[in-house]
């Protein structure tokens, strides 16, 4: 069993261990950096991600090193935390301690549990194959090839009706991710790729949005909504609401009592938690998510807290819970962190507090809806409001300054640079014949 001292030998100092190195988990150990504190800092991989922009890598616009940074980069200033490149496997809440798939044995005194969330096809895990979402590195990389391999395909289909097929493209899902991709798909068809094909008119694609709700973005102001609806249709997107997906497969999508036939199929729909609450058999929501205390920690476990897409937290004066959102999970990484500062100085925790600034979702150039602290943008103003807030938010200086210069020269030429077919050859699996495929090597 492993649990680490400071240098002096000090068995005063707390042994808080963070599952997660997300928004959520690296916010903590941020604010805990260089306090009395041990922090173990535990992700499958060695990087931090920043999602929001995931999809400008599936759709060519950006390398993924321009979206992430190391997790040992970020902290290394932090001289009181230990970064292992792990997965967790299961809690023992009795003796204090957890199990990585390294067979590693950790032993915490505090332990934040910021696993994140991953796709939910509502019980169909079989689309999964033809419907992959995009939550990862990996996924992004699977999405650029199937969309660029659709155009490749199409070029050299003599039949007219599987020509079309190729050049047929749903996303299934009108929140911030499917919104964003089917402005970025459009895009990319109508403007990036339009002179590079000698047998087809890449901007002749049909770009379908479908949602089984009654608006796009529908966490978003009424007007606003409306407002990204219309900039979509200005693309060229199709957009299907009160739309319920029926089936999926590799011919295309059953969607509102009608077939479309269509080789590339984007899952945007639902995310569902990790299986964190399984291990500590804490009471979840439907998605997955730990129903946590206002103090962010687990009932029957004041050592053990929950934040991000991990938890369940809804305000006495609200009757949904908060959103698994960037900034949701980073100001409930801080306030963990300030309450174990307060157990360790003999204060009085504090409830959590969500400051909510506001809400933004690009469609494409020019074209985006923001909501800030009651002031609603929409069109050329949104998209620099957009564009500036994640170029702020971004980790790193270096990355800052890559993704400004991709973003001008893409704003100045219309071409995104980052057009490699990758993986061609190897064949599409499910999550569940990953996992098979893995134990068995």
């Amino acid at each position: 069993m492993q649990n680490r001292q400071d240098n002096a030998g000090d068995k005063t100092h707390r042994q808080v261990v963070i599952v997660g190195a997300g928004f959520g988990g690296l916010q903590t150990a941020k604010t805990l950096a260089n306090t009395e504190v041990d922090v173990t800092l535990i992700d499958r991989h060695n990087y931090h991600l920043f999602q929001p922009l995931l999809y400008q890598v599936a759709t060519a616009a950006l390398t993924p090193a321009e979206i992430a940074s190391p997790i040992r980069h970020v902290v290394r200033d932090a001289k009181n935390v230990t970064v292992f490149m792990d997965t967790v496997e299961n809690v023992d809440t009795k003796t204090r301690t957890i199990g990585t798939k390294g067979a590693r044995r950790l032993s915490y005194d505090y332990l934040i549990l910021a696993t994140g969330a991953r796709h939910s096809y509502f019980g169909k895990n079989e689309w999964a194959s033809d419907a992959p979402g995009l939550k990862t590195i990996d996924d992004a990389f699977e999405l650029r090839r199937r969309i660029l391999t659709a155009f490749e395909k199409a070029e050299m289909e003599n039949d007219p009706e599987k020509r079309k097929a190729w050049l047929t493209f749903i996303i299934v899902g009108a929140g911030p991710t499917g919104a964003e991709l089917a402005g970025a798909i459009a895009e990319l068809a109508r403007r990036s790729l339009v002179f590079d094909f000698r047998h087809i008119k890449p901007d002749s694609a049909r770009i379908i949005l479908a949602d089984a709700g009654s608006r796009v973005l529908s966490r978003f102001n009424g007007k606003l909504s409306t407002r990204a609806h219309k900039h979509l249709e200005d693309l060229g997107v199709e957009i299907a609401l009160n739309a319920r997906v029926d089936h999926v497969d590799a011919g295309g999508v059953d969607i509102g009592g009608r077939n479309i036939a269509a080789r590339t199929v984007i899952w945007a729909a639902g995310v569902e938690a990790s299986p964190a609450g399984k291990w500590l058999a804490a009471d979840t929501d439907k998605t997955g998510r730990i129903i946590v205390k206002d103090d962010l920690s687990v009932p029957g476990h004041p050592h053990i807290f929950a934040i991000g897409d991990t938890a369940s937290f809804t305000a006495k004066s609200e009757t949904q819970p908060l959103p698994g959102v960037a900034p949701v999970a980073k100001q409930m990484g801080k306030h963990v962190a300030q309450s174990i500062l307060a157990d360790r100085n003999g204060e009085k925790r504090r409830a959590f507090r969500y400051h909510d600034h506001g809400s933004m979702a690009t469609i494409g150039r020019d074209k985006a809806i923001a909501d800030i602290n009651g002031f609603r943008f929409s069109g050329f103003p949104g998209w620099l409001l957009w564009s500036f807030a994640h170029i702020y938010f971004l980790v790193g200086f270096r990355n800052r300054i890559t993704i400004g210069l991709s973003w001008l020269w893409s704003y100045l030429t219309w071409q995104r640079g980052v057009r490699l077919i990758t993986g061609v050859n190897e064949p599409v699996q499910t999550a569940q014949q990953k996992s098979k495929t893995s134990r068995a090597a």
